[in-house]
């Protein structure tokens, strides 16, 4: 990268964007990370190991995150996690929807950006059609549905006496202490417990690959906040406003892959129309799929995989859809709710993560009782 890009900083954050996106794509293939992988565990074989390193990584993410907030290094009220507004249905019924298709599609973005990378034509077309939904639950039919009948079921929280959706700000109105002890207390008690609960367990601890991957994601996240939102905020030299540069949502982001994979695609469907730039968020999906890629060469685990049969084919595509749908609904994935919202201690991430968790284990259950009745 010449000094002129290094020193633009819509450049550093694409760029950047891109290198902490490739090392979570490599980390995440070399130690299998993922969200699905880990609730199918949990549901079907009782083993907690993979749900172990994702929980170590929210734990990271967490304390990281709001360290970097307490020490005036970036702005977490400005995400758009933390507006006043709580779209409580919206988040529920997107996370819900977001974990049935996750488990029907064998995996999440995240986790088909990865095999994309692997090899894996499958979760090309996966993506595709995640993308399509996702773009048209942003700017077309499915965005209608969503703005009508879900989004105007919410909850003004300023109403209640809270300027943003933090669980920190809820801990400091219902106790009276002041917000920066509150924020310290909670991001500390949720933290270590998340983190302690990960290497309660010999088996975990044992394995280096898991628990140094949990703290990798959870650092990744952290350092794509400090990336946007202070390394990438600045005067805009036309208007000479503070912006927060090559982001999709004006401001600052960390690590999520649904809607990111909408505006890669209307990218290369518009590639002409000059108003359109590579952002943080397409960077990133594209740095997964890369470190992914280097990962599987390295490793000589790369190998091309198409669809077993007609019948993965069809749940793949419902699952896609309804990835899709979800993930712009909840604002944000596994990834983009499950780690990226999570770390600011939104109250609506922990509500669009449970419905998540709950519409992949239950869609796991009935896959193995359908399995379980054939037989």
């Amino acid at each position: 990268m010449s000094t002129e890009a290094a020193a633009d900083p819509s450049s550093l954050v694409v760029w950047g964007g891109f290198g902490l996106a490739f090392v979570f794509g490599a980390i995440a293939n070399r130690s299998n990370f993922c969200t699905m992988g880990a609730v199918s565990d949990v549901v079907n074989m009782g083993h907690w190991g993979r749900m172990r390193m994702w929980l170590l990584a929210i734990a990271v993410a967490i304390v990281g995150t709001n360290l970097l907030f307490l020490a005036g290094l970036i702005d977490v009220p400005k995400t758009i996690y933390q507006r006043p507004t709580l779209s409580w249905l919206s988040l529920l019924v997107g996370g819900v929807l977001f974990g049935v298709g996750m488990s029907l599609a064998g995996g999440c973005a995240n986790k088909n950006l990865i095999r994309a990378g692997g090899g894996s034509v499958r979760s090309l077309v996966v993506l595709t059609f995640l993308a399509i939904s996702a773009y048209m639950t942003l700017k077309g039919l499915f965005g209608q549905w969503r703005a009508s009948f879900l989004d105007p079921v919410s909850l003004d929280l300023g109403k209640m006496g809270l300027s943003d959706q933090s669980l920190a700000s809820l801990v400091a109105k219902a106790t009276g202490i002041e917000a920066k002890t509150a924020l310290m207390a909670t991001l500390w008690v949720v933290g270590l417990a998340l983190a302690a609960f990960a290497f309660a367990d010999k088996r975990f601890r044992a394995n280096t690959t898991q628990w140094s991957a949990g703290l990798v994601i959870g650092a990744v996240v952290v350092a794509g906040w400090y990336l946007t939102g202070h390394l990438g905020f600045g005067e805009n030299p036309e208007t000479l406003e503070n912006v927060y540069f090559a982001t999709n949502t004006r401001t600052l982001e960390s690590m999520s892959f649904v809607a990111p994979t909408a505006y890669t695609l209307e990218l290369l469907m518009l590639w002409t129309d000059k108003s359109l730039r590579v952002t943080f968020g397409i960077a990133t999906a594209l740095g997964v799929i890369a470190g992914s890629l280097a990962w599987a060469l390295a490793s000589k685990t790369f190998r091309w995989e198409g669809f077993a049969s007609f019948d993965d084919l069809r749940n793949q595509l419902i699952g896609a859809v309804l990835m899709g749908f979800g993930g712009v609904t909840a604002m944000g994935c596994t990834v983009g709710q499950g780690l990226t919202g999570v770390s600011t201690l939104a109250i609506g991430s922990f509500i669009a993560l449970a419905g998540i968790v709950a519409g992949s284990a239950a869609t796991l259950k009935y896959i193995t009782w359908r399995a379980e009745r054939d037989a």
